[in-house]
């Protein structure tokens, strides 16, 4: 057999028959990013820490009835707040529920802080809601040790069990309360647990020993 059979010349039929090569696909390079694209990192402004004055026709019409009665009007973290004598909470009260002072007619809560290097050591803090204004309110009373608080129940009928729980673990008595004892602690415990001196694990002694008749509660 010759040469020729064994190797078919260029661009004969076997050439022909081989599978088409595709072309080569080129490189595409993204294009660099701006140093300006880059997302921003920069936390958002966080609010303020620190009480800032509170200025509103609220306001003005508290301080214009009750004159000397309301001070420390301030906005802290979005939520206004102010205190107020206790010799005229009634009346401020009152006032709040009316149209005229805005429609606070929901006490959501009613608690107390003890601050016991202060003179009035106990801050009576009175949360409200008015539905007609979709709006919160905080009011504060300072109350010294021993001190009487005017009770609030005439006025929102919610602060009953609300004075009793305060009355129980503070020791805060309020003045008018229709049914003014414990509510958490059992009749006849000795002491009021969340005062800053009353330690976590102190307790009753005497009446875990006559009630349950063991020598400790812990």
């Amino acid at each position: 057999m010759t040469d020729e059979l064994k190797s078919p010349p260029p661009g004969g039929p076997a050439e022909a028959a081989g599978p088409p090569t595709a072309p080569p696909i080129p490189a595409v390079t993204p294009p660099a990013q701006k140093q300006n694209d880059a997302p921003s990192l920069k936390p958002a402004p966080k609010p303020s820490v620190k009480p800032e004055p509170w200025v509103s026709p609220l306001v003005e019409a508290l301080q214009e009835r009750f004159p000397g009665a309301v001070s420390d009007c301030l906005i802290f973290r979005g939520q206004p707040y102010f205190s107020v004598r206790g010799e005229e909470l009634i009346a401020v009260a009152e006032f709040l529920t009316s149209g005229e002072g805005g429609s606070y007619v929901f006490l959501t809560d009613l608690t107390a802080v003890d601050y016991p290097k202060r003179e009035k050591r106990f801050e009576i803090v009175y949360q409200l809601y008015s539905f007609a204004r979709n709006d919160r309110l905080r009011m504060k009373v300072l109350a010294a040790d021993g001190e009487k608080v005017p009770s609030v129940t005439g006025v929102w009928a919610g602060a009953n069990w609300l004075e009793r729980e305060v009355y129980d673990l503070f020791g805060v008595v309020f003045d008018g309360h229709p049914d003014l004892k414990r509510i958490l602690l059992p009749d006849g415990w000795t002491g009021h647990p969340l005062r800053k001196d009353y330690d976590i694990l102190r307790q009753d002694t005497a009446w875990v020993r006559a009630n349950l008749k063991i020598e400790s509660g812990q």
